[in-house]
């Protein structure tokens, strides 16, 4: 895909990310690809660096003595924090002989060509969530393809308050072939009587697909299923050897029989602020481009346990109000990710004279930039106790709320 391109291969662990970000920003492209991989694109490298500390040293030596001659090697495993910015600005524009102009544009042009190669006169369908991710992707589609993308939004009853209507309008009139599938009935069932959040996921992964697959029927024939895949997904899921920390349900959780011919993923190596700045190329809305990140598997992971319609309304109102508070007080701008969760614990409180025993809502808000890690964000103590007396008030059989003040790590961003 680039006539420059450093390879990345990792032995184990998240440090390749964190050096996949480094090489990027010193306008260098880079792929990042596992050891365990046997399609590592060696002859498209112009150089390698090794990453990672959980490869043996005969693992390592295996890989070596497999590469062309000549190509520069940068061994990185237990020592990526060590290595200076001046040694790999020496390993790229000495010993690669990289020129360093990589940049944004340039992805988007190359993705662009892909895209055109790859799908050819075929159909596609677009998993479209109305998130940055998703909205990105239709954009790359829509100027790839034109008429042949179609972009299928399944509102699974999982939603924020008002966000099925809000995607549809935005969307509906935009060229881009916008079905709307209303699916909510389905999910429930689906997911009544489940509680153990991996188990939710793949459920709610393996019946989008199954939606999909109806809507393409419906259709004609399609060739291709699209994803806004980025790349914290794919390594999260636990995908090429690394530890599962969630199965996302568009990685982990798709099931194995796929009805289409391939997966197209065209941000599958971004970082969310890259795919962000691909949406500014692409001539994206702002308000599209900065909006708020939000789970494929929607608010069934922010319902810890089993997922039930009171539990449903409950969230969303919480949730509402919560976003409505950092916007009026100026904070939106700020916060990587903010919302609420719905623990499914109850405790007791007082309404009045009277004695309840309702839910309690917990709040999470965090700065990140790559979303692998972040910190708790110092919400003003103002502004948490107007949230806070808002939700009581306002969200029905809610009487407690507390706020998440950990990190990732140790947490995870989403509770589930």
């Amino acid at each position: 895909m680039q006539r420059e391109m450093i390879l990345i291969v990792n032995f184990g662990g998240h440090e390749s990310q964190v050096v996949a970000r480094r090489v990027r920003k010193m306008g260098v492209y880079c792929e990042v690809c596992f050891y365990t991989s046997d399609k590592l694109p060696h002859k498209s490298a112009t150089g390698i660096i090794l990453t990672g500390g959980n490869g043996d040293l005969a693992t390592k030596d295996g890989l070596l003595r497999t590469l062309p001659l000549g190509i520069p090697v940068f061994d990185m495993t237990d020592n990526t924090a060590d290595v200076s910015d001046d040694k790999l600005n020496h390993f790229f524009f000495t010993e690669c002989r990289v020129s360093g102009g990589w940049c944004m544009d340039e992805y988007a042009q190359d993705a662009l060509e892909t895209l055109r190669t790859q799908i050819g006169t075929g159909r596609v369908l677009l998993a479209l969530s109305g998130g940055v991710d998703s909205s990105v992707v239709a954009a790359l589609l829509s100027k790839a393809v034109g008429s042949q993308l179609y972009c299928i939004f399944v509102d699974h009853g999982l939603m924020r308050k008002n966000e099925g209507d809000e995607i549809e309008a935005a969307f509906s009139d935009s060229g881009m072939n916008f079905i709307r599938v209303n699916a909510q009935e389905r999910f429930l069932n689906k997911l009544a009587g489940i509680s153990d959040p991996e188990k939710k996921r793949k459920i709610i992964g393996e019946e989008f697909i199954r939606v999909f697959e109806e809507e393409a029927a419906k259709l004609g024939h399609v060739d291709f299923l699209a994803q806004g895949t980025i790349y914290p997904d794919i390594i999260e899921s636990g995908i090429g050897g690394t530890a599962v920390i969630k199965s996302h349900h568009n990685v982990g959780g798709l099931p194995a029989n796929i009805d289409f011919k391939e997966l197209v993923e065209p941000v599958r190596l971004l970082f969310k602020d890259e795919v962000r700045e691909l949406g500014r190329v692409l001539g994206l809305p702002e308000y599209l481009v900065s909006r708020q990140p939000f789970p494929g598997p929607g608010l069934g992971v922010r319902v810890v346990g089993e997922v039930t319609r009171e539990k449903l309304d409950i969230l969303r109102e919480a949730d509402y109000i919560f976003r409505d508070e950092i916007d009026k007080a100026g904070l939106a701008g700020e916060i990587g990710q903010y919302f609420a969760v719905l623990p499914g614990m109850r405790s007791v409180g007082m309404t009045g004279d009277k004695r309840t025993y309702d839910y309690t809502i917990a709040l999470r808000a965090v700065k990140t930039v790559d979303f692998m890690t972040a910190q708790w964000t110092r919400i003003p103590y103002e502004v948490l106790d107007a949230v806070a007396e808002r939700i009581i008030k306002e969200a029905p059989h809610v009487n407690r709320v507390v706020y998440d003040i950990t990190g990732k790590p140790p947490g995870t961003i989403e509770w589930e």
